[in-house]
């Protein structure tokens, strides 16, 4: 006896879950070779692309958007710093605010520039609608992942 076909929609949901995880490898290898190279760490490079993408910050508030204690953030932060990769202005006298310098912007998108030529050129065999659904893709994904994660912290620091 044979197996029942699988549904052509669960196939092809299938063959998308089976890609993620070497495309998400393949980014955390880049990831960390950029940061080694930019003499930082791959959660360093992380906070750069939070401060980068969401603006400026807090120690506090990285902490809470790069998943690390305080501790780690303070030392990441110094390492950052070191590196020239950002500035660190009083908002008032208990707090200042952390965000990349333009360098540390320039040696990042120098670093991506050839993956960011390649993505345009992927993303070019998309149509529009086609382009639209790979958004709403990524950015449910996102959010499952945030979720999940939170679970994840949530049943460990549970248990």
């Amino acid at each position: 006896m044979g197996q029942t076909p699988r549904p052509p929609r669960r196939e092809a949901e299938e063959r998308v879950l089976a890609a993620l995880p070497g495309w998400v490898d393949a980014l955390s290898q880049l990831n960390r070779l950029i940061a080694e190279r930019m003499g930082v760490t791959a959660n360093d490079l992380s906070c750069l692309h939070v401060l980068n993408q969401q603006g400026p910050a807090t120690a506090a508030e990285l902490a809470g958007k790069v998943g690390l204690t305080p501790g780690s953030v303070s030392r990441m932060l110094d390492r950052l710093d070191a590196a020239g990769l950002i500035k660190r202005t009083p908002k008032d006298r208990r707090r200042v605010l952390i965000e990349p310098t333009g360098d540390g912007l320039a040696r990042i998108a120098a670093y991506y520039a050839g993956l960011t030529a390649r993505s345009h050129d992927d993303l070019a065999v998309f149509s529009p609608e086609e382009l639209n659904a790979l958004v709403l893709f990524i950015e449910r994904s996102e959010h499952s992942a945030v979720g999940e994660l939170a679970r994840l912290r949530q049943h460990h620091d549970a248990g």
